[in-house]
């Protein structure tokens, strides 16, 4: 293992968790700056670690970033699984999913431009990977609730890939426009009420317009 130079980062980097601790700064960066770029130097500071570590742990801060993607989407996955396999109705999990997508943007509101990032930067064979492992299971997860609402008569007719657009678009956008509260609102961030008003909102709107 690479070792910190400090006697401090060194016990941080034996107790197994420093590459957890390197991913939770790297998120905490990401969401307390509106970016998605992040210095290894800042890393380092907010992680209380060498920042060799990075290159120990990931190769680069590509893999950094990869690592951080995969550990939210496979959250996000799971989260989506777990509610497909529950015994309700369709119209049910599908309100209880828009407003998992929204806290989710309001937690990570990075996530779509990293990924975004990602799949622009990444060579052919690796974007994708990227889609294989985790938009295309998202889609077929719209796929089978959409159909299963449409199946029972309960949803009207509804392209479940452009349902999922306008899910993940509008979760996005409210929560990745910082600088647009600051400037017009004379807002620094998005309190949790606002949050909460959100999903009303939006639930309210979107059920609407695909429940028959």
């Amino acid at each position: 293992m690479i070792k910190s130079t400090q006697a401090g980062n060194d016990d941080k980097a034996d107790n197994g968790n420093a590459r957890d601790q390197l991913l939770s700064a790297t998120r905490e960066i990401m969401r307390d700056g509106d970016t998605i770029d992040i210095s290894l130097s800042e890393l380092s500071l907010r992680a209380g670690l060498n920042s060799a570590l990075v290159k120990y742990y990931f190769g680069n801060k590509q893999g950094l970033m990869l690592a951080l993607l995969d550990s939210d989407m496979r959250r996000i996955l799971a989260s989506v699984d777990a509610l497909l396999a529950k015994d309700m109705a369709p119209d049910v999990k599908l309100r209880k999913h828009i407003r998992a997508a929204i806290q989710t943007y309001y937690d990570c509101p990075y996530l779509n431009r990293l990924l975004m990032r990602l799949v622009r930067d990444a060579a052919p064979q690796d974007a994708a990977k990227i889609a294989d492992d985790y938009l295309r299971p998202l889609s077929q997860a719209y796929d089978k609730l959409i159909d299963e609402g449409v199946s029972q008569g309960i949803f009207r007719k509804t392209d479940p890939q452009l349902f999922y657009f306008m899910v993940t678009g509008t979760a996005d956008r409210f929560f990745s426009a910082r600088l647009v509260l600051r400037h017009c609102f004379d807002q620094e961030t998005v309190t949790p009420e606002m949050r909460d008003s959100y999903a009303d909102q939006v639930e309210d709107i979107m059920m609407r317009g695909i429940l028959v």
